[in-house]
């Protein structure tokens, strides 16, 4: 497996308030099986439930990223309240408060998440999810959306890629980190 981290962090976006607890776990169970490092936007919902799997999972490499945004435009240094998550390794303060259908704005970490993943994993989710699938389409960033419901995704742009089941998300994680399969 390549040692440059950097180059093997995955994104996991969806719902800041839904867990999606079975979908969220293979998720993260899977990227801690690959040795990546998992990035979210360090709050609730799939980021809490992905970041759970991923860091109570057995794994020899990778940390659990969290962008977390600032609490407003007038403060701009405190975190926004519940962030981060308790499974965010690594968290990472950004003086950007946007979010939800504003999460294409220069003020959104949005921006970040997308920009600094090799994939993204788009789970089930909302005005949020559709604003960083709408950023990765933007910025050529590989993307699947997974969800074993296919109308939880079904507000997605068409052009995006889904999946089922996890091995269609592990298939596509492989060749977008250059493994073998």
């Amino acid at each position: 497996m390549p040692a440059i981290l950097s180059k093997q962090t995955v994104g996991v976006i969806g719902s800041g308030t839904s867990e999606h607890e079975s979908t969220s776990h293979a998720v993260g169970e899977l990227l801690a099986d690959l040795g990546v490092n998992l990035l979210t936007g360090g709050g609730r919902g799939v980021m809490t439930a992905v970041g759970r799997a991923f860091t109570q999972h057995q794994r020899k490499r990778g940390i659990s990223i969290g962008i977390i945004p600032c609490e407003s435009e007038t403060d701009r240094v405190t975190p926004r309240a519940g962030y981060p998550n308790e499974y965010v390794e690594l968290a990472i303060y950004t003086h950007l408060p946007l979010s939800g259908d504003q999460g294409t704005h220069d003020l959104s970490r949005n921006h970040v998440n997308v920009l600094s993943c090799v994939a993204i994993i788009a789970l089930p989710g909302e005005a949020g999810t559709v604003s960083e699938i709408e950023l990765a389409i933007r910025y050529g960033r590989p993307l699947i959306a997974y969800s074993p419901d296919s109308s939880l995704v079904k507000h997605f742009p068409p052009s995006v890629r889904r999946a089922g089941n996890i091995n269609d998300v592990k298939d596509f994680l492989r060749t977008q980190l250059g493994l073998s399969p």
